[in-house]
Formats: structure tokens, sequence, C-alpha cells
């Protein structure tokens, strides 16, 4: 099955700077942002999850 990715509008990469570059999608209940432009990636798991460790 392919992963979705979807692109956010007007974020811009924390490491590069560029803007419009930041897709998202979900992994094993993990929240992955990604720029396209240099690679930064960024990762945060539910709330849920984080609550019960």
């Amino acid at each position: 099955m392919a992963i979705r990715k979807r692109f956010i509008a007007g974020a811009k990469c924390p490491a590069c700077q560029a803007q419009d570059s930041m897709a998202m999608w979900r992994e094993n209940n993990i929240d992955i942002v990604e720029c396209v432009k240099c690679g930064h990636q960024m990762r945060e798991a539910d709330k849920e999850a984080r609550d019960h460790v």
C-alpha cells in the first residue's frame, strides 16, 4: 500500500528555509514531516502514545 504524502501550504523548513516544501504522512502512528528540498525530518508520536510512556 502506497503512503499518501500531503504538502503543508505555507510551511517553511527550519533547516534550509525553503517554503512550501514540507510533506507530511503517518507511519506506525507517528506523524512524519519532511522537507522535499533538503530531506530534513521531524517525527512526533501520537499524544495518546506519549501519555502512556
